[in-house]
């Protein structure tokens, strides 16, 4: 496979005065599509967040074959808004994206993990561009200058270096491509979602590299609060999702996909 190196155009970074906390007129309907895999200790607490939020949303949970205390805790949720499917086994986060994203009925479709790791609170900030009309795909990044983030060392560099490899590639330029925060306008997500095969933590570069390729997509990102948690915590990516990382930014960005770049 020969894979060329090309120069990036970076992402829009916006700022945090720019992207208004929370707008006085309603976004359009917002997906909110939430993987659960045995976080029963925190599903309360990640919904009570989510419920707080001020604009209109449906919660899309998909339980990725759980075997904790979660699943009775989902089986007694009643909210309209709230829907939730089962895979009967574990199958991985991408797999649950995509039938999270199956069932989405918003406008913009934005990802949430169960982990606490992110704040629902920064979805305001996220949906903002593209309520406004300036961006399809929005990410919220963890290693802007505006960005909190509470990361460890070995995180932190993995991070950028699985970052800084996908950007020697990819048409657009990202501060952080593993970031689980990204909002995307559904007309742009129907374009790229029939062909997401990922099934575990590749997703996240999956998914960046085929909305890369859009046509005439506009890519932003935005600073985000982010705590992160240690393994022994239940934190569930381990070392081979990274290298996995790494073979999917070969994988999805073959050279004969990014010669039509225009600029």
């Amino acid at each position: 496979m020969h894979i060329e190196a090309i120069d990036a155009t970076p992402a829009s970074a916006i700022p945090r005065s720019v992207t208004r906390p929370c707008a006085t007129e309603s976004p359009p309907l917002v997906s909110i599509v939430m993987p659960v895999y045995n976080e029963s200790a925190l599903l309360p607490a990640i919904l009570d967040r989510v419920r707080a939020l001020s604009f209109a949303h449906e919660l899309i949970i998909v339980d990725d074959g759980s075997a904790d205390d979660g699943v009775a805790f989902l089986d007694r949720l009643s909210e309209d808004h709230i829907a939730v499917n089962r895979h009967a086994a574990n199958r991985g986060k991408g797999a649950a994206l995509r039938t999270g994203f199956s069932k989405a009925t918003g406008e913009i479709i934005v990802v949430q993990d169960a982990d606490l790791e992110y704040d629902p609170a920064d979805f305001c900030h996220i949906i903002e561009p593209i309520r406004r009309g300036i961006a399809d795909v929005v990410y919220g990044s963890r290693f802007l200058p505006e960005s909190e983030t509470q990361i460890s060392f070995l995180t932190f560099w993995a991070n950028r270096l699985i970052t800084w490899c996908n950007n020697r590639f990819a048409l657009h330029s990202l501060s952080d491509v593993e970031t689980c925060y990204k909002a995307i306008r559904r007309e742009v997500l129907l374009q790229v979602v029939g062909q997401l095969r990922e099934e575990r933590f590749g997703i996240e570069i999956e998914l960046a590299a085929r909305l890369d390729k859009v046509p005439g997509i506009r890519i932003a990102e935005v600073p985000i609060r982010y705590t992160g948690r240690k393994w022994q915590d239940g934190k569930k990516i381990r070392f081979r999702d990274g290298l996995r990382a790494l073979w999917c930014i070969l994988k999805y960005h073959r050279s004969s996909n990014v010669k039509d770049r225009s600029v």
